[in-house]
């Protein structure tokens, strides 16, 4: 099996090779993810955000520990060995306590790392790009010396294992943009330069030129985003001399962040611009939420006795709670259609919720009861037929199906070779 040093240092010697890195917390989509790899040894990197996981739980209630055991839990499920994981913690920093002084969100960035870190996370993504409530505008070089700062604490907490660190965070914000934007401008070389030049300083002032020297790769900016109704395409000859600026940074590649929806062409062409390591997250509970709107279209057409109404569910529950989706989804008469449908997919923070929970159960028992025929099943998945399709096990079918196309996907754009 391939190591992510090993892919990075292939990438670099032009190999056409990368690695997708999958970033969810769901436990369906990430067993799907698990099941696309099941009948190969290829590595599977997942990662989880600051605001995701941390030592308090994030918003999946979820610590690195925690995290580290439920990935596993499902990996072992789906017939995958949990050695194949590389699991990595994403814009590890003072950004989930941007809102409080800098001195006190750095002490908890710090413990954050040292509790990935301590977890078993070895892919770690150093970033303290985030201005505090006493920064003002903050300086880059205060950025790489924060960073710097956290690799302190990672280097302690790693012992004798050996960690992988991306710098850098010229990306969109998480999640896509949450207005329109013209053009997306590419991270200049100057600027790459910048960057490294500043966390090598950073790095050495305090002791960790070794630990420079396992940064692997930096965040950029490609030209590729995503908005609630919008795709930004990769344009390779827009990104061609940043794409050749690898040969002057030694051992490193490119992560592009936020690669969502891209086609399978234009995320090939990212791998081989040295975007070694391409990051996806909504498009792969997007997925997930058209197998459940396709389940519910199945439902519909059954006509069951207790209708689970799981869609009008999700909207009302939604409403209830309106943080995750409000600043994403416009205010207009396209509203309810956006919410539910948007690419950037805020839907994602509401499948825990129990009232959506129980919906998704009358749903699935509908299903199982109705027996659905096989031309109605393919009419609502876009194809979905055969003669293994078990109404009781039609969710899941599809789930893997949809999410599964996803995987696919990247694996394909990434060439990360399978069993070969």
């Amino acid at each position: 099996m391939r190591t992510l040093l090993d892919i990075v240092a292939a990438n670099r010697a032009g190999e056409r090779t990368g690695i997708p890195s999958y970033c969810t917390a769901h436990p369906e989509t990430l067993r799907a993810i698990f099941a696309a790899y099941r009948d190969d040894d290829a590595p599977i990197l997942i990662e989880a955000t600051c605001n995701q996981v941390n030592q308090f739980g994030g918003y999946t209630g979820m610590t690195p520990a925690d995290f580290r055991r439920f990935a596993e839990g499902l990996a072992a499920d789906e017939g995958v060995d949990a050695d194949r994981l590389i699991l990595g913690g994403d814009h590890l920093g003072p950004n989930p306590w941007k809102n409080e002084p800098a001195a006190i969100a750095m002490e908890k960035a710090k413990a954050m790392v040292a509790a990935f870190v301590e977890a078993g996370f070895t892919k770690i993504h150093l970033d303290a790009s985030m201005a505090c409530a006493d920064d003002g505008q903050l300086a880059e070089a205060t950025m790489a010396e924060r960073a710097a700062d956290l690799a302190i604490v990672a280097e302690r907490a790693a012992a004798s294992r050996q960690l992988a660190y991306v710098v850098g965070t010229e990306v969109p914000i998480p999640g896509g943009e949450t207005e329109t934007l013209d053009a997306l401008a590419v991270t200049t070389t100057t600027s790459v330069q910048r960057t490294i030049d500043l966390h090598r300083t950073a790095f050495a002032a305090r002791g960790l030129d070794a630990a420079f020297d396992r940064v692997v790769g930096i965040v950029v900016q490609p030209g590729v985003d995503f908005g609630n109704d919008k795709v930004y395409a990769f344009v390779p000859e827009k990104a061609a001399d940043l794409s050749a600026t690898v040969a002057s940074l030694p051992g490193l590649v490119f992560e592009a962040h936020s690669s969502d929806y891209q086609t399978e062409a234009a995320l090939a062409a990212l791998v081989d611009g040295h975007f070694a390591i391409l990051k996806v997250g909504p498009e792969l509970t997007f997925a997930y939420r058209q197998a459940v709107v396709a389940l519910a279209g199945i439902e519909a057409s059954l006509g069951p006795a207790e209708p689970s109404g799981i869609l009008d569910v999700i909207r009302t529950e939604m409403r209830a709670a309106p943080k995750d989706w409000r600043g994403y989804v416009a205010a207009d008469e396209r509203e309810a259609a956006m919410m539910l449908f948007g690419l950037s997919d805020r839907v994602r923070y509401y499948w825990p919720n129990p009232r959506i929970q129980a919906a998704l159960g009358r749903l699935h028992r509908n299903i199982a009861e109705g027996r659905p025929e096989p031309g109605l099943v393919a009419q609502a998945t876009g194809g979905l037929v055969g003669p293994a399709i078990d109404p009781a096990g039609l969710p899941r079918q599809l789930v893997r199906q949809m999410v599964g196309a996803v995987v696919a996907k990247y694996r394909a754009a990434a060439r990360d070779g399978g069993a070969g």
